[in-house]
């Protein structure tokens, strides 16, 4: 069975085309199962719309959730439509997302940390500068937010894991224990990360994680699931049938999809 549980579009302001043109593509690469689960607002701002071009805006969201279950509904039969979003984690206003998540049904949440000490984790330039010993800092402190987001009890899936590699390739040469205690601590929860194929659209290319990482995550038990994070149509379901051979030659056995909060296996 094929799914992507990883798909943006037009309101997020960085993606193009609607909903229904990732159903469509999602038809057309032979998917059963299609995940939407575009940015969620900035729950915590003051503002509407916080950053136009990364998230949608709070007013929207309604619209965003009432959308897809239209759709969901509309496409029955020909796919499975899933309710999802990619939740931005902020610690200090989890509480916030929290209580904003718990009034609609969705299928899943994925939890992603796109700031680490106030700063975006793509920004490159985040590195000028820094000591070998800085470098381990920053590695570690964003980590720990991974973590505390294992913890929060908010997510089914964890997305991009080492996304902070994504304009910084160096960032995988960073030693550190960080990474095995996160993944110690997914696997304990039983929450799954995802295999993000849009790595290979950075300068690291591949996916997120990397197979050092991945071969880690089965040593912990973790469960892991497919996710194009398609921002164009035509990425959705990229590479899923090279992830599927890649995480069998790893030694995983399954993966997972989530339906009602409720996690499904699948054999690869």
């Amino acid at each position: 069975m094929k799914f992507d549980l990883h798909t943006h579009h037009e309101r997020c302001g960085h993606a193009v085309g609607t909903i229904r043109d990732y159903i469509e593509a999602g038809i057309a690469r032979g998917l059963q199962v299609i995940g939407i689960s575009d940015h969620s607002p900035y729950f915590a701002s003051e503002s509407d719309r916080e950053q136009p071009g990364i998230a949608m805006a709070k007013s929207e969201f309604k619209r965003y959730v009432d959308e897809v279950l239209k759709l969901k509904e509309e496409y029955r039969g020909r796919i499975e439509v899933l309710l999802g979003v990619e939740s931005d984690f902020f610690p200090e206003h989890a509480d916030v997302y929290r209580k904003v998540y718990e009034q609609y049904p969705f299928d899943y949440i994925i939890g992603s940390v796109h700031l680490s000490g106030g700063v975006s984790i793509f920004n490159k330039k985040r590195w000028n500068g820094l000591t070998d010993r800085q470098k381990v800092e920053q590695k570690e402190l964003y980590y720990d937010l991974i973590e505390q987001s294992a913890r929060s009890g908010m997510f089914q899936i964890l997305g991009h894991i080492d996304a902070m590699r994504g304009f910084y390739p160096a960032f995988s040469d960073i030693q550190t224990d960080a990474v095995d205690r996160t993944l110690k601590t997914i696997g304990e929860i039983g929450i799954a990360i995802e295999i993000n194929t849009s790595g290979k659209t950075k300068d690291c290319g591949g996916w997120y994680p990397i197979d050092p990482i991945l071969e880690r995550a089965l040593h912990y038990g973790v469960n892991v699931t497919f996710g194009s994070d398609a921002h164009v149509p035509g990425r959705v379901g990229d590479d899923w049938e090279e992830v599927a051979v890649r995480l069998k030659e790893i030694g995983f056995r399954e993966w997972v999809y989530f339906k009602e909060k409720q996690m499904h296996k699948v054999p690869l």
